[in-house]
């Protein structure tokens, strides 16, 4: 029988509560902060020979990116990329170095050692220009030549030569694609490499042997860097120089007004300190008629390594995002300008007197040219920095001449002009010098 309770009898039933488990606190993890760039490391030599693979092997990033660089299968325009080195506390000797910050032969968390910006020049012989450009970033270089082919070629002596003449003495040779050649094959190529930097600025550079492909002795090579690329001293009190490599919109079509954003800049701090809010000024500027006028702009923000930061210093490429009409940023239009304090930057100059040192062979090309002097009325090519423009020599003399320029140049005090003569239909660099 089924009896039910009285109403009386019947008591709320309190439901129970879960009683919280008490979690106690995790110990904070100790995370590597990883550094900012503080080095530009250049990748030179010749079309081909594996400086784009090589980027990769080291930092994980393919830097053409451009449509037609795909389309052609060679580096058009200056690419760049960051990397941390790190070193293994329990791995001995090149085994302790990598990109990595856990050990890939013991799995032991590495120390971060510095960030590195690897700046990728192009090598077939008709963008000289944009090498010449991308050598005013370096701070030290690698000279990529491939094991499978004799050396030197001709864009190896051509790229050598501008890193001499812009005084990059720091460097690195990689001989790349082992994996193609034989033993006897690559002794025998690095024997030609070894005559071959016989009396020039590369002359004590170590050689090292790698696969980019393979990431054959990509930790020798780290190490080689380490401690032949050293980092340069900075002097922070300067006033500020920025070499401007690139430019850009970044607005899409259709963007409201109220959310363009301004003009971006790219490119290298080589003395002094920029910080957001800091209002700057750009040579030679925009052309206006017949004349180009400086443009002064303030900073928003500024990017290194895809970190915002609020104040940058030398070393590492950057991106200065302005308050600049992005239409005066757009498709690289101020590429080759400098950046920095409003009235303390260089004078600009549409023409000057200089020094005139000719190589005595014309460099980058098959056929062992000789130069043959400079004339009165001869158009040249001359590059300034990251600024490259034709000039026309009003005056020349034995070891002296005058030009005149079709876009003004803003250098740098003591800097070294490179010149470049039309040969054969080609750019070829003939010689250097510096404005009197």
């Amino acid at each position: 029988m089924i009896t039910f309770p009285k109403k009386k009898e019947i008591k709320k039933a309190k439901p129970k509560r879960a009683k919280k488990a008490v979690k106690k606190p995790k110990k904070a993890e100790k995370r590597t902060v990883r550094p900012l760039p503080e080095v530009n490391i250049g990748l030179v030599g010749h079309v081909d020979h594996g400086k784009t693979s090589l980027t990769q092997a080291l930092t994980g990033k393919w830097t053409d990116t451009h449509s037609e660089e795909l389309k052609r299968g060679i580096t058009i325009r200056i690419g760049y990329a960051d990397v941390t080195f790190y070193k293994c506390p329990k791995c001995k000797g090149s085994n302790s170095y990598g990109t990595t910050e856990k050990c890939i032969k013991c799995f032991s968390k590495c120390k971060p050692l510095r960030t590195v910006s690897f700046v990728d020049a192009p090598g077939h012989e008709t963008l000289m220009a944009t090498v010449l450009s991308g050598t005013a970033l370096m701070d030290g270089a690698l000279l990529v030549v491939s094991a499978n082919e004799p050396c030197p070629q001709p864009q190896t002596r051509e790229h050598l030569t501008a890193l001499n003449i812009v005084g990059i003495d720091k460097m690195v040779v990689v001989q790349n694609k082992i994996d193609l050649v034989t033993e006897q094959e690559a002794t025998k190529n690095y024997r030609e490499i070894k005559e071959f930097l016989k009396g020039s600025v590369a002359k004590n550079a170590p050689i090292i042997p790698v696969s980019a492909l393979q990431n054959i002795n990509i930790d020798v090579l780290v190490e080689a860097i380490e401690k032949t690329i050293t980092t340069p001293k900075r002097d922070l009190k300067k006033p500020p120089r920025m070499l401007v490599a690139r430019s850009f919109d970044v607005n899409k079509p259709g963007t409201p007004i109220k959310k363009l954003r301004g003009g971006i800049l790219g490119g290298s701090l080589i003395e002094g300190q920029l910080k957001v809010g800091d209002m700057v000024e750009i040579r030679p500027g925009i052309r206006i008629g017949d004349k180009f006028e400086p443009v002064k702009t303030k900073i928003t923000s500024i990017q290194k390594s895809m970190i915002d930061i609020p104040e940058a210093e030398p070393g590492g490429l950057l991106g200065i995002s302005t308050k600049l009409d992005p239409y005066l940023a757009k498709s690289d239009t101020l590429s080759g300008n400098i950046m920095g304090s409003p009235d303390k930057l260089p004078e600009t100059l549409s023409s000057f007197t200089m020094s005139l040192n000719l190589l005595d062979r014309i460099v980058g090309s098959k056929e062992e040219l000789k130069v043959e002097p400079v004339k009165t009325g001869d158009v040249l090519m001359v590059t300034s920095g990251t600024t490259r423009t034709i000039a026309t020599v009003t005056s020349a003399r034995e070891k002296e001449i005058e030009v005149t320029l079709k876009i003004p140049v803003c250098p740098l005090e003591k800097s070294r002009i490179a010149i470049s003569r039309q040969v054969s239909g080609r750019w070829r660099l003939v010689g250097w010098g510096e404005i009197k």
